[in-house]
């Protein structure tokens, strides 16, 4: 596993259990923790450099997360093909290797930078700021970060994003939130991919997944869509119109899922006008 994120040993206990019943249990080991306390301290501050830079050019930055295969790419190709003419869009887009997924947004005629992280399970701050080297910021309305597919890892590495969109396909299993609680727990909106898909499936439930999210005291929109059926997207389409409307009219806020909006301090040497706290635009949440 990854050696940045510390992931071979969270923080916390360490449970191994069967029917219920503990077989053993076992706290990480410290010196484990102090060193990803001071990566995630170092990620932080060049996150609230990013963030620093969205903000001065008024763009909303949207980090994609999802586990391997959930269709984060194609629901951009989609959302390129839906948006034509509406948004300047760029992408970043993280894999631990090849650049098979940037060359199909350049396929668009979208400005698309690929990281390749070796063996990381993740993307981060400084990654992310060196791919902002290659894109014209000035240019831009909208930046997707399609991070590494995982379901674990991302999620504890705040990139300086607008807002955190987290895929879940229904081939996946509609009890994933449960099972991978720090991810949805993060999302700003929950996208339910593949939902064609659900004509002929009977193991996914949308209202168990939505459920589930809930459960986890958040509150984001969750919304089923297909990149196969464009009529689906509006809604998606939609959530982020008012996503670009907010950053724009409040720089210097972020809103988080669980429904609570705070300024981020930058030392980048200047300031940002005072403006009032704001939660990003929720999109309708069928219930």
């Amino acid at each position: 596993m990854c050696e940045q994120c510390g992931c071979g040993s969270t923080p916390g206990t360490v449970r191994v259990t069967d029917s219920g019943r503990t077989i053993s249990s076992r706290p990480a080991a410290a010196t484990t923790v102090e060193v990803h306390a001071a990566l995630l301290a170092e990620n932080d501050r060049v996150a609230a450099h990013n963030r620093a830079h969205f903000e001065e050019h008024g763009v909303l930055a949207v980090n994609l997360m999802s586990s391997p295969g959930s269709g984060k790419t194609s629901l951009l190709e989609a959302t390129l093909d839906a948006a034509a003419g509406r948004w300047r869009i760029g992408v970043i887009e993280g894999d631990l290797e090849t650049e098979n997924d940037a060359l199909r947004i350049r396929a668009k005629g979208v400005p698309a930078v690929q990281i390749t992280t070796g063996q990381a399970c993740h993307l981060d701050a400084g990654m992310v700021h060196d791919a902002l080297h290659a894109l014209d910021l000035h240019a831009l309305d909208i930046l997707f970060i399609e991070n590494v597919g995982n379901l674990v890892c991302p999620a504890s590495f705040d990139l300086g994003q607008s807002a955190n969109v987290t895929l879940l396909s229904v081939t996946e299993g509609d009890d994933k939130p449960a099972k991978y609680p720090v991810m949805f727990r993060a999302a700003d909106l929950v996208l339910l991919a593949k939902s064609d898909l659900l004509d002929v499936l009977d193991d996914f439930d949308p209202a168990k997944a939505r459920r589930h999210v809930r459960e986890l005291a958040n509150p984001a929109p969750v919304l089923a869509l297909s990149a196969r059926r464009p009529a689906t997207l509006r809604p998606w389409l939609d959530w982020l119109e008012g996503g670009l409307a907010a950053v724009r009219a409040h720089p210097g806020m972020h809103a988080h899922p669980q429904g609570h909006s705070h300024r981020h301090e930058h030392s980048h040497g200047h300031e940002h006008p005072e403006t009032a706290p704001h939660s990003h635009p929720r999109a309708a949440d069928p219930a």
